[in-house]
């Protein structure tokens, strides 16, 4: 079977094309990074006239690249939510019309099950059950995995995300958009000894996580430090410091209770060296091993969404017919369609 995948979650246009047989055969990805950088964020109404504009070429791209044509596509998968709703409803509107001209069954997928499928595209694949990090600018949340679709949430953030901290602490220092990857990158070249975060809510029993509190401290820290760019640079360590550990202290504590020795990371922040190296010697104290995607299907990605529509195909979901709709929240786990 050969599915198209679909993304257009937020601010970047994926498409894939994935077979289950001979496996990823083509993707291709647009960034509106550029677009959104004068604006300091997303502006939602942009980026989806963005989508609308890339969504063909990249299609034809990618169908090229995977040596086949439209005639070859068995099933489209897109993403369904959560989302910018307006961007969910140019990819599913695209999704569906293809399908239906095609006389092909659609499939909505949804955004962070790819991110937590993501790593079975890679050659080295985690078997079931395993526990699962998310970590992305939307999401950060621990959850069991014992297949598709079986899913248990252990953990989840109570205010910002990772990601979000990671921005918004970056804003304060005056980095440039995207700035995570630009407080990170800063953070090379920081001293780790210099400043201690806290390890906010590590001290406490429990698997949720809290991350507002450290913007907070970078920010009086700062206030401390004006003009002194080595302070930025060493701030921006601690603060990814503090981040990291926190993340381990509670990837630890899910593989202790559940007694699971393998670990999954996904999500725009998988990237992030530090945590890859800091949770890789992490599970190889504890017997265990840690999987990533590749950094290029950390962030939002077509290929995601084509595999995981085919696991859900292969569950018997699919939809056909002229109407469809997206869903903005929507709980990892819950179906699509509520009964």
């Amino acid at each position: 079977m050969r599915v198209l995948g679909i993304e257009t979650s937020c601010d970047e246009t994926g498409l894939a094309v994935y077979d289950s047989e001979r496996g990823l055969l083509s993707h291709a990805l647009h960034s509106q990074v550029a677009l959104h950088a004068e604006y300091g964020g997303v502006v939602p109404e942009l980026a989806s006239r963005d989508h609308v504009r890339k969504l063909l070429p990249l299609i034809r791209k990618v169908l090229e690249e995977s040596g086949g044509g439209a005639a070859d596509i068995d099933a489209v998968a897109y993403t369904a939510g959560p989302g910018l709703v307006g961007a969910l409803l140019v990819g599913a509107g695209f999704a569906r019309s293809l399908a239906m001209s095609w006389g092909v069954p659609a499939v909505a997928v949804h955004h962070m099950e790819g991110h937590l499928l993501a790593p079975m595209l890679e050659p080295e694949r985690p078997e079931f059950p395993f526990i699962a990090l998310l970590v992305s600018g939307g999401h950060t949340q621990l959850v069991r995995v014992d297949g598709v679709g079986r899913y248990r949430l252990l953990g989840q953030s109570v205010d910002d995300a990772v990601g979000e901290a990671f921005d918004k602490t970056a804003k304060l220092m005056g980095l440039g958009y995207p700035g995570g990857p630009e407080l990170s990158r800063l953070a090379q070249s920081g001293q780790l000894d210099r400043f201690t975060f806290p390890r906010p809510m590590t001290d406490r029993p429990g698997l949720d996580f809290s991350f507002s509190g450290l913007k907070t401290f970078a920010r009086n820290t700062l206030a401390d430090h004006i003009g002194d760019a080595q302070a930025q640079a060493d701030i921006a360590a601690a603060f990814q410091e503090a981040v990291v550990q926190t993340l381990v202290i509670k990837c630890r504590r899910a593989l202790k209770q559940t007694g699971l020795k393998r670990l999954v990371v996904a999500g725009g922040v998988g990237a992030n060296q530090r945590l890859r190296e800091v949770l890789g010697e992490a599970m190889v104290a504890l017997g265990g091993k840690v999987y990533f995607p590749r950094p290029a299907f950390c962030t939002d990605n077509g290929a995601m969404i084509a595999y995981a529509g085919w696991c859900r195909l292969q569950e018997g979901e699919q939809e056909s017919g002229l109407s469809f709709n997206v869903r903005p929240r929507w709980d990892l786990g819950q179906p699509f369609h509520q009964p």
